[in-house]
């Protein structure tokens, strides 16, 4: 499905955080803002949630450990018991470098999955948008205008807020 977006160019961090939240408040959709850098208070103006991936990568973690105390366990207490030196078969301390560090790996791993399958970001993904200034010295906000698409008042909104150039394209939403 293809959408007319609305690309504001801003040249300061402050300006695009004060248009993203004007523009949420006069009822555009903000498809995205694209900066050079992260910038403090953007994820707020857009009205973002804060991300679910701690929770994957706290279960992945907690998978790891029980998981690297129970085998070790299994292993040394079940499978092949072993009486070295009079020690007792299920010493946990000997456990926790090996538990450490599958924890950490899963936990890891785990994350990464879910990064990848949340964004989509499988294999050659298709690039769905591509501003080229971006990643130089400017700063784009994108709208979508939520009733009907009014290139001039959407332009006259953009210079409102101290936009340096406003432009108009297809995108797919």
């Amino acid at each position: 499905m293809s959408d007319r977006v609305c690309v504001a160019w801003f040249d300061r961090e402050e300006s695009i955080v004060a248009a993203t939240a004007a523009a949420r408040g006069e009822g555009y959709r903000v498809y995205d803002a694209y900066t050079p850098y992260a910038v403090h208070g953007m994820d707020e103006a857009m009205g973002l949630q804060p991300s679910r991936l701690r929770w994957v990568c706290l279960g992945g973690a907690l998978f790891g450990l029980v998981f690297g105390v129970l085998f070790q366990m299994w292993t040394s207490s079940v499978s092949w018991p072993l009486n070295i030196g009079g020690k007792p078969t299920f010493a946990l301390p000997s456990f926790v470098p090996v538990s450490f560090e599958l924890m950490m790996l899963v936990a890891g791993l785990s994350t990464v999955a879910a990064l990848l399958v949340r964004t989509r970001l499988f294999p050659r993904p298709k690039p769905r948008f591509i501003l080229p200034r971006v990643t130089d010295d400017r700063f784009a906000l994108v709208l979508v205008s939520a009733g009907t698409f009014n290139d001039a008042e959407n332009k006259a909104f953009c210079r409102r807020m101290n936009a340096l150039a406003v432009e108009f394209m297809e995108v797919d939403v």
